[in-house]
């Protein structure tokens, strides 16, 4: 279901709203409108417009006209809220396609971390309490507790690790003082720009550089320069100052298909389904339609996915192999 043009964000996967649109309204109840920007590419530009199309004003809705990983995006964020309020304003960085069903919770942390953002001028991350030894997070060591506030925990970042082996998430998630990165980011502009100074200059130069209005020439001519190189190495393992907001909200990536059971209804024999699917003795099986009926007869822990263009028919131990697949598929269907 997830391509180029449609990638998991811009799925109607548990709701008849987009990831993004569930993600653009959990945070419209802290932060205005108009203080709302979303970030994409050219190729999915038009489809996140649609999506949004009464949440956010269109000129707020930006396409990057390189891929250049998230560095490069993350200093465009900060250009823009930079250009609007200066160097002390405040922004989150927030992804696009996880799911939160505790929408309070998240808007409650929402509001505790941005202010912290602004007053300690630390980088703030927010921290997910393992439920597993998972291999496809990055992790984050926690260090000391710093406050407990209203708004959750306040503990110190020790370190940003990368994602680890099998054994090694294991001993994480046993040792206790291990969370998942989630990729949710705040800072004050002039934080950033301090440790984008000392560690990616090019991206505080850009930074300082992009222009107040009128700025579409030069996010066309000096996007594509910038180094392709993600946040967490670029600035985050780096910088002087770290700490984490404990998550109270759930918080699940979903970058599996057999992570999607856990919110879709089932049936007595452990079948999680969406749109029109019959089964009969068949056990443990994912299967999600689109348009067509899709049939299970006698087979068990399978993923089978109906989109107008392709079907996927999958075992559940190999649905990490996925990814491989659409890299085989025709260009015009990847």
């Amino acid at each position: 279901m997830s391509r180029r043009r449609l990638p998991k964000h811009l799925l109607k996967l548990f709701s008849d709203r987009t990831l993004l649109e569930e993600t653009v309204r959990r945070i419209g109840t802290v932060v205005p409108r108009e203080n709302i920007f979303v970030l994409t590419n050219e190729v999915q530009l038009p489809a996140t417009r649609a999506a949004l199309e009464g949440l956010v004003p269109s000129q707020q809705i930006i396409a990057e006209p390189a891929k250049r990983d998230t560095a490069p995006a993350a200093a465009l964020a900060t250009a823009l809220v930079r250009a609007r309020g200066g160097d002390m304003a405040t922004l989150a960085l927030l992804p696009a396609d996880a799911f939160i069903a505790d929408s309070a919770t998240f808007a409650r942390q929402l509001g505790a971390a941005l202010p912290r953002a602004s007053q300690s001028g630390a980088i703030i991350t927010i921290a997910i309490k393992p439920d597993h030894p998972a291999t496809g997070f990055g992790y984050l060591e926690l260090g000391d507790e710093l406050e407990n506030t209203p708004g959750g925990v306040i503990r110190e970042v020790r370190r940003f690790v990368e994602k680890p082996d099998l054994i090694t998430a294991q001993k994480y998630v046993a040792n206790g003082q291990f969370a998942w990165n989630a990729g949710m980011f705040f800072w004050r502009v002039g934080t950033f720009l301090e440790e984008a100074a000392r560690n990616a200059p090019e991206l505080a130069t850009f930074v300082r550089e992009f222009p107040r209005d009128a700025w579409g020439t030069y996010l066309a001519e000096r996007f594509p320069q910038l180094p392709k190189i993600s946040i967490d190495y670029a600035i985050m393992e780096k910088a002087r100052m770290v700490e984490t907001l404990v998550a109270q909200f759930d918080w699940d990536d979903v970058g599996l298909w057999t992570a999607v059971p856990k919110h879709m209804p089932s049936d007595g024999s452990g079948n999680a389904v969406r749109g029109q699917v019959v089964a009969i003795g068949a056990t443990n099986n994912i299967a999600v339609s689109n348009g067509r009926t899709i049939a299970l007869c006698g087979v068990k822990d399978l993923v089978v996915v109906e989109t107008p263009d392709a079907v996927l028919v999958c075992h559940r131990d190999a649905v990490q192999d996925i990814k491989k697949i659409v890299q085989q598929l025709p260009k015009e269907l990847q």
